[in-house]
């Protein structure tokens, strides 16, 4: 594989690199529905949710994983398909995938570069987002990029922006704080003075991380859920196998893409280390399972620790849970759009539940997912009113397609919440060792 090295690194920090570097393998042949990739490399904090964000920012579905740990050393398998249940087949997107998760260690760049970067939390209530882009517009400032996710009546978004004349960061401190100045009012509103935040940065995370970060930072795992996410609320639940030391998480949940990359993410950043895990996918149902310790290799130690890991775990996976009607708009990118759009939601009666906004050159791709306002799926009549407004060839009804997976290989038994006893789990790591090849079978 050939290797582009930065300019920075001198011939030593090459050796040292390739010595570190991620052993990766990419297979299409053993498996009739998956394409499977096994990646081996030294044991770190946060290198799994590494891997797994470089597979989920491709759009790809883990429809199967099974990750151990042994000594100094980390082992991963992945069953992934495309987002319509496919083998891989785009040479390109496997050998970038590959090269990718080779170089994790070490070249792990954000792709937002040369923008600002503008981080909002506060109460969600019906023409927020529209309030935002308006000022936005007035300020001079073009939206480059943005998602804005929504959870138990609280709002997170990452809004990058550039100078609409220069197309330039934004870094006179002056119209910073101008650009702050005006924001702050809007996100308080009239009930929000103490939790309503804003931040400016120039240094850019990654963009979903971040907003798992603002939430969780926002405690929005301890307010009271809408009524319409009840019924999606995943089972989770955490028992300490004190036999091995480990603390063992199980979910249970509706599959959806992403959804391994949201789970690791939060444990990862609650300072737990994943050990050994497996993740097993049967129709439209997931279930994963964790090994997990402290950093300091202590279990969970308390029921508040365990209510704690619980709650911000279903809480990680609702955030992102779509809910309403998926509405994209195609068009050409100009001035004021995104605020007239949003203020014709507005409007008409509908929130913005999740948005994801991005431009290429002069075009605009826009995802908005709306709800009524109170937080269930809208008529037919306001959507129509709606696309009649902003103009029907450009604002279109998505349906989100079907994560298909076929039967299992193997009739393997799933781990329930009720029924897990401990007294399996260590049949349950000897599995997971055996499918990456660790130990032989005795059967």
């Amino acid at each position: 594989m050939n290797m582009e090295w930065p300019a920075c690194l001198n011939e030593f920090e090459k050796l040292l690199f390739r010595l570190d570097s991620p052993s990766v393998a990419i297979d299409n042949a053993v498996c009739p529905n998956t394409t499977i990739v096994k990646v081996d490399s030294a044991r770190k904090h946060g290198i799994l949710l590494e891997a797994v964000q470089v597979i989920t920012d491709l759009n790809l579905s883990v429809t199967k994983a099974y990750i151990s740990s042994d000594g100094r050393w980390f082992m991963d398998v992945f069953h992934v398909t495309d987002i319509n249940g496919n083998k891989l087949k785009d040479e390109s997107l496997i050998s970038y995938m590959e090269q990718s998760l080779s170089s994790i260690h070490f070249m792990r760049s954000c792709s937002y570069e040369g923008v600002t970067a503008l981080e909002l939390t506060g109460t969600d209530r019906v023409g927020l987002l529209s309030e935002v882009f308006a000022v936005l517009a007035d300020l001079n400032c073009s939206v480059v990029d943005a998602k804005l996710w929504t959870h138990n009546g609280r709002i997170a978004s990452l809004i990058y922006i550039k100078d609409c004349d220069s197309g330039c960061q934004i870094e006179d401190s002056h119209r910073i704080r101008k650009i702050e100045s005006k924001l702050r009012p809007v996100l308080k509103g009239d009930n929000d003075i103490r939790s309503a935040k804003m931040s400016v940065s120039m240094a850019v995370t990654h963009t979903e991380r971040r907003l798992h970060q603002m939430m969780f930072d926002d405690r929005d795992y301890e307010r009271t859920p809408s009524i319409s996410s009840l019924k999606d609320t995943p089972e989770v639940s955490v028992q300490n196998w004190n036999e091995r030391g480990y603390s063992v998480v199980n979910v249970q949940c509706k599959d959806r893409p992403k959804l391994l990359f949201d789970a690791v993410c939060t444990l990862t950043d609650m300072d737990y280390v994943v050990f050994h895990a497996t993740v097993d996918t049967q129709g439209r149902r997931a279930s994963l399972e964790f090994y997990i310790k402290h950093s300091d290799g202590t279990p969970i130690s308390s029921d508040a620790e365990r209510q704690r890991v619980v709650q911000c775990l279903q809480a990680a996976i609702q955030r992102r849970a779509s809910q309403g009607v998926r509405l994209e708009l195609y068009a050409l990118d100009r001035p004021c759009l995104l605020a007239d759009v949003t203020r014709t939601f507005r409007e008409n009666g509908l929130n913005i539940a999740t948005a994801e906004i991005s431009t290429t050159g002069d075009s605009a791709c826009n995802i908005f997912y709306v709800t009524d306002v109170e937080g269930y799926t809208p008529d037919t009549k306001t959507i129509d009113g709606v696309r009649e407004k902003i103009g029907s060839s450009h604002l279109k009804v998505k349906e989100l397609p079907l994560i298909y997976h076929q039967e299992p290989e193997r009739n393997e038994p799933g781990v329930g919440v009720g029924g897990a006893m401990l007294l399996s789990l260590g049949s349950i790591v000897r599995k997971n060792l055996y499918h990456l090849g660790l130990i032989r079978s005795h059967s």
